[in-house]
């Protein structure tokens, strides 16, 4: 019986669990009380994807009122791939954060911490979830909102500056998203999306869809970060605590790009999107100056968490680049470096949270001579690195492959060329901080004891570097799972 209800469960139970947490004043019954529905959250989507891969696209009509007239919550292989991911991270950044949440936020904060992290982490659920495109604007509000809070709790002061550019950003962003999303309503009379789908195809050719196309493109280019969108996304990333970091680097982004992926190839088509429009020709020249212009920034940053932030601007940019090839290879490399991605930087994220816990800095000189009183957290950092640069046996080789290959497929060699060229750009910055870490003298001096991380929080980071050798070796699930999405988005 319960199983008929997974999909609904999967935005109720963090949702429910979030205002709860308001009433749970103690440090640590609300962070067990929140990692334990993390983790039922995170088992939800395991059997949510696990039914959809064995029966199909799953539909959940909200008061029994039947779609396009009710709200339908919809999971096919693509949205439970993301919420696969999403509880994942979730579930994850959560057993990674109660030394970390004790150092950077005020203890009579906590319970509002935790509060906001599962209202965050519904947002991001409900969006992916969701198949109502009003609903989606509803449930990326939450996250957004959430998000602003969870950001401004930076230590730093220059976190309430950062959490405020993104509110003016996030806003502009949804504002268009919502325009968008009205434009396509005035013209169907529907919020569906199967049903928009349906409604949208008689009447591509007005000035209202090119219009609602228009706003949602940029609305949610701007959601994603795509370069030169991107501003908002360097000083969170660097400003926030660095739970809310990992979280939202692994997270908010993919999303975002999940959206992009639905409503281009699922309501709007390619045809219309990729020929009419010609969006790839848009997408593809941003996609390769985001992939150039992210890496080389982050060559020359001395904070690490700032280092991190432009390399996602690249990632990004990765992803983006599969989008455009629109073909089966492209997307399967696209949708897979979504996923990918959010292992790899998460942990990053993670280990430079550890590391301002033990010194107090991201800074890259505060970090001479770290390999050697931090050797376990180091040596994650490395191989994170190694992926984010993509080295054979890490998930960063196996999406990089697929985005080259695609390249090569469609003839475009010096795309195939600039691809390998970010990826050396990647060499340089990674080396640069085990340069500083292993082959630079310790200024501190012995007296100066650092200890290594407690238990879980190297459990959390080492979930995370694992999947990220283990998904490089063995992908039925990453690269199976992407090409059942890519096939399904592009309707072969």
């Amino acid at each position: 019986m319960i199983e008929s209800h997974l999909p609904i469960l999967q935005i109720v139970v963090p949702l429910t669990a979030a205002s709860l947490c308001v009433l749970l004043r103690h440090k640590t019954v609300v962070w067990v009380f929140a990692t334990i529905v993390s983790w039922t959250t995170l088992a939800i989507a395991i059997m949510l994807l696990m039914r959809v891969l064995d029966q199909g696209i799953l539909s959940y009509a909200l008061g029994s009122w039947l779609a396009p007239w009710g709200i339908e919550i919809r999971i096919d292989s693509v949205n439970a791939y993301i919420l696969l991911l999403v509880a994942i991270i979730g579930a994850v950044v959560l057993l990674y954060a109660p030394s970390s949440v004790a150092e950077e936020i005020p203890g009579d904060s906590h319970h509002l911490f935790y509060s906001a992290y599962l209202l965050c982490l519904t947002g991001l659920l409900g969006i992916t979830a969701t198949g109502d495109a009003f609903n989606l604007f509803v449930f990326l509000e939450i996250s957004s909102l959430s998000s602003y809070a969870l950001i401004s709790l930076g230590k730093d002061r220059r976190a309430l500056t950062a959490a405020y550019q993104y509110l003016v950003l996030g806003t502009i962003g949804a504002t268009f998203i919502l325009i968008g999303i009205g434009f396509m309503y005035m013209m169907t009379g529907t919020l569906n999306m199967a049903d928009l789908a349906v409604q949208l195809d008689s009447v591509k050719n007005t000035r209202t869809v090119i219009t609602a196309f228009a706003f949602f493109s940029v609305g949610v280019s701007l959601k994603l970060a795509l370069f030169p969108l991107h501003l908002w996304l360097p000083n969170a990333y660097a400003f926030a605590p660095s739970v809310v970091t990992a979280l939202l680097a692994a997270t908010a982004t993919k999303v975002s790009i999940y959206v992009l992926l639905r409503f281009i190839f699922s309501i709007f088509g390619t045809d219309f999107a990729f020929e009419a429009m010609r969006l790839d020709a848009v997408l593809l020249p941003l996609a390769l100056i985001g992939i150039f212009v992210g890496s080389t920034v982050a060559v020359f940053q001395n904070n690490i968490k700032r280092m991190l932030a432009y390399s996602s601007v690249a990632q990004v940019g990765y992803m983006i680049l599969g989008i455009s090839f629109v073909s089966m290879t492209g997307l399967t490399g696209g949708i897979v470096h979504l996923f990918n991605h959010a292992l790899m930087k998460g942990a990053l994220f993670l280990i430079m949270g550890g590391i301002v816990l033990r010194i107090g800095s991201v800074n890259m000189d505060d970090m001479r001579g770290l390999g050697k009183r931090m050797p376990v957290t180091m040596a994650a950092f490395v191989l994170g690195g190694l992926s984010l640069i993509g080295v054979p046996l890490t998930v960063g080789f196996i999406s990089k492959w697929y985005l080259v290959h695609a390249a090569i497929e469609q003839g475009m060699w010096p795309v195939a060329v600039f691809i390998l060229l970010g990826s050396l750009l990647a060499v340089i910055y990674v080396w640069r901080v085990i340069e500083v870490a292993y082959f630079q003298e310790d200024q501190l001096g012995e007296e100066h004891e650092i200890k290594e991380l407690p238990l879980t929080m190297h459990i959390a980071i080492w979930l995370l570097i694992s999947a990220t050798i283990i998904f490089g070796i063995f992908t039925p699930l990453t690269v199976g799972v992407a090409k059942k999405a890519a096939s399904l988005l592009l309707g072969i």
